[in-house]
């Protein structure tokens, strides 16, 4: 049986397709690259036996043999009902995906996982990347179990325990008085380092869009009326759109798909700005700070794929106040005990306010992505 059904990499821009065995990073036109797939006949009840991780979808992934896949486990997080707090919310039918309970706390294990896997498949054995904290401490760790070495820049402001973790694990931290993009051009000058940065590298997006793939098959095969992510540089709306149109590819899913909502902080909502504007990309936000440190991303590489995937499901995209997110936060948690992180919390900012203005209906089926653990910001609880 096949493995990996990977054929080969396309531009979503140019249209150019580049060979998927070559290590590689952007298109020559500077544009993402996405993973096309040439799957064999696969079914649905196929997956039954499988482990309960990320790889039970491997024809689906881009690792070609199962001797390459670097895993702690990742995979499968649970899909919630919150009946009191979508009573609070007014939805009868409020669940929430909670990506807290993977490797490292938060949903970047799954593009760790995929991205650090292909690479070492390929033969990369050094790895560099920009990040707001946990993206970088995913990938450090990954990295160490696949033997690799991993440089790892990030914003003096980033959280703490995301510096710790990057130690913690033999990575070379190097911390950054600027934002994600000041790290990103520390990254551009260190050589001898393969630049694992947001969609510069192909597989990111692979392991992220595993959420999407899990919430079809969670549902058995039936879609929610409405997806809510909290958007800094997009890898996972555009990785759960992406799942969403592969299954829809291979006969599992049909209709409408989920209607899809990026969300951003009032204090870096570039995306926002360019949904509300008509615009095709964003431009760079000024000045940008959040509580949630996750969304501090001023320009996105991928933003107009994100916008696209807004635009073709119909969905829309949202600026919520700090002050919210964090009485969200603490909402949710006295509601449910789930102690969430202020990226998921924005979420449920957003589904209120679309609540209140009929964006959403009472009874549509809503799924929001907690992206990852309260704990790992402990200074948005009050002692």
């Amino acid at each position: 049986m096949t493995f990996s059904a990977l054929s080969h990499l396309e531009c979503p821009r140019c249209g150019a397709t580049h060979d998927a065995d070559r290590i590689i990073g952007l298109c020559l036109c500077g544009s993402p690259l996405l993973a096309r797939y040439d799957v064999p006949a696969l079914a649905k009840e196929d997956l039954a036996a499988r482990a309960p991780d990320l790889w039970r979808y491997h024809e689906l992934l881009p690792v070609r043999s199962p001797d390459n896949v670097v895993t702690l486990g990742e995979g499968m997080t649970p899909l919630l009902p919150l009946p009191r707090y979508g009573a609070a919310l007014g939805l009868d039918r409020l669940l929430m995906k909670d990506e807290s309970l993977i490797p490292t706390g938060t949903f970047k294990a799954r593009g760790a996982a995929v991205g650090v896997s292909r690479a070492y498949e390929l033969g990369v054995r050094k790895i560099a990347m920009p990040t707001n904290g946990n993206a970088g401490s995913a990938w450090a760790a990954y990295a160490a179990r696949a033997g690799m070495e991993a440089l790892i820049a990030m914003p003096l402001a980033a959280p703490e325990i995301c510096r710790r973790e990057v130690t913690a694990v033999g990575a070379r931290l190097e911390l950054i008085d600027g934002l994600i993009g000041d790290a990103a051009a520390y990254v551009r000058e260190q050589p001898g380092y393969f630049d694992a940065s947001t969609l510069k590298e192909p597989y990111r997006i692979e392991g992220k869009k595993t959420m999407g793939l899990e919430i079809a098959e969670q549902l058995d095969w039936n879609l929610p009326d409405v997806i809510v992510y909290p958007t800094g540089g997009g890898v996972g709306i555009i990785g759960i759109w992406k799942a969403l149109t592969e299954l829809r590819d291979l006969g599992w899913i049909s209709g409408p798909l989920p209607r899809l909502v990026a969300v951003q902080s009032t204090g870096c909502a570039p995306i926002v700005r360019a949904w509300e504007q008509g615009l095709p990309e964003s431009e760079p936000w000024p000045a940008a700070k959040t509580v949630a440190f996750g969304l501090t991303v001023p320009k996105a590489l991928g933003d107009f794929l994100v916008l696209q995937a807004i635009a073709e499901t119909n969905g829309c995209a949202v600026a919520v106040d700090d002050a919210d997110i964090l009485a969200e936060q603490h909402l949710a948690a006295r509601r449910e005990g789930t102690f969430i992180s202020p990226e998921g919390a924005a979420n449920f900012t957003a589904i209120r306010q679309l609540r209140e203005s009929g964006w959403i209906d009472a009874d549509d089926q809503i799924v929001a992505l907690n992206t990852g653990a309260g704990l790992k910001y402990p200074e948005t609880i009050p002692l």
